[in-house]
């Protein structure tokens, strides 16, 4: 109906189907099936990335700054003597108690070079960045690049997945998942970073509040997240009307535009008020009635165990049926073996593929491994 009413003509080869020579009566049930089809494909390659990422092996165009790849090994990462030191530096300062946005300043005033500059002056790479540019675009580390690298568990031997993922296999758009549902496989390469340092200023980052130019510090600050995709949501102050105004947006917008996130907004003074009028309302509601609140908030908290409770028994139930499925068809296998259908070679074959994929979590497949160690 959408097609018709928009005045677009819906050609369809491989179907046969074409809008302007009438409505074809097998075209919605087509679009149906080409549906089912787009859906088991995604899930089938979100089930074969799983399976590498539970191995921890290394996925990406190019190795994290500090590391290499390994040069026979695929997904295996190296520490690289050349680079490692500007991984070193950054967190040496964070734990100094340098800002973000300090340590940007301090490796641009020192000529520290960007991790896109490496990659250029190695692969050639990012070409369109650097040809006919100054020399200073070599060091243009920004804030972001900072932030990414001190939070970045690859540096402490983990290997993170799942950070992000599309809204569904029908969208582009990106979402950040929270931290529970990360895959996360520990100790898989050498690490550069010390854990004890790692998680020292992991903390220093949540504790941390900047201080505006007037030398004021935001009450919300660090504490204001974007309902879409998670990101925080970073003050600003509108100076350009006649009467100035601070706000929150949305950072990942701010940083990757369209296509990642909308530019969620809202008015520092909307907040301050939507929040004092809360907490105004929950202390006269312990005034009145302290033990009617004590049990709603017992009662909100006994409903969310029972929800994690029967996301964890359904987890098993899908393991299980995995383990049975996998036993049948090690049963059918043996049958099949002992009727001759299929080979000795192919029979040992198949069956140490389902043993290593059992054995190596202990789990069946669909069972959750995001902490392995």
């Amino acid at each position: 109906m959408y097609f018709p009413s928009h005045n677009v003509r819906y050609i369809a080869i491989d179907d046969g189907v074409d809008s302007e020579k009438g409505e074809s009566e097998i075209a919605p049930f087509k679009n149906i099936i080409n549906e089912w089809v787009a859906r088991d494909t995604s899930r089938k390659v979100k089930s074969a990335f799983r399976t590498k990422f539970a191995e921890g092996a290394h996925y990406g165009a190019y190795a994290p700054l500090g590391y290499k790849k390994h040069p026979d090994i695929k997904g295996k990462l190296l520490i690289d003597d050349e680079t490692k030191w500007i991984v070193e530096k950054i967190f040496s300062l964070a734990y100094q108690g340098y800002g973000s946005a300090k340590i940007t300043k301090i490796l641009r005033e020192e000529k520290v070079p960007t991790a896109s500059w490496l990659n250029f002056t190695r692969y050639g790479t990012f070409a369109h960045i650097f040809e006919g540019k100054p020399e200073s675009k070599r060091y243009e580390w920004t804030i972001a690049h900072v932030k990414a690298i001190l939070k970045n568990e690859v540096y402490i031997g983990n290997s993170v997945h799942n950070m992000q993922s599309t809204v569904s296999f029908k969208s582009k758009k990106k979402v950040r998942k929270p931290e529970s549902e990360w895959f996360r496989v520990e100790n898989t390469h050498e690490p550069i970073i010390d854990k004890e340092v790692f998680y020292r200023v992991q903390e220093q980052i949540k504790s941390r509040r900047r201080q505006t130019k007037e030398k004021a510090t935001p009450i919300f600050a660090g504490l204001v997240k974007c309902a879409d995709c998670g990101w925080s949501m970073r003050f600003a102050t509108n100076k350009a009307n006649k009467t100035p105004y601070s706000y929150y947006s949305c950072s990942f917008y701010g940083q990757f535009g369209k296509g990642y996130c909308s530019m969620h907004y809202i008015r520092y003074d909307a907040l301050y008020q939507a929040v004092l009028e809360r907490l105004q309302y929950w202390a006269n509601a312990v005034q009145q009635d302290e033990e009617k609140v004590l049990h709603k908030i017992q009662k909100v908290g006994n409903a969310e165990r029972i929800r994690e409770k029967k996301k964890k028994a359904s987890a098993l139930r899908k393991a299980e049926n995995r383990q049975n499925e996998i036993d049948r068809l090690f049963a059918k296998m043996y049958e099949d073996r002992a009727c001759e259908k299929i080979t000795e070679r192919n029979f040992v074959m198949l069956s140490s593929k389902y043993q290593k994929r059992t054995n190596r979590t202990g789990t069946a497949d669909n069972e959750p491994k995001r902490r392995i160690k």
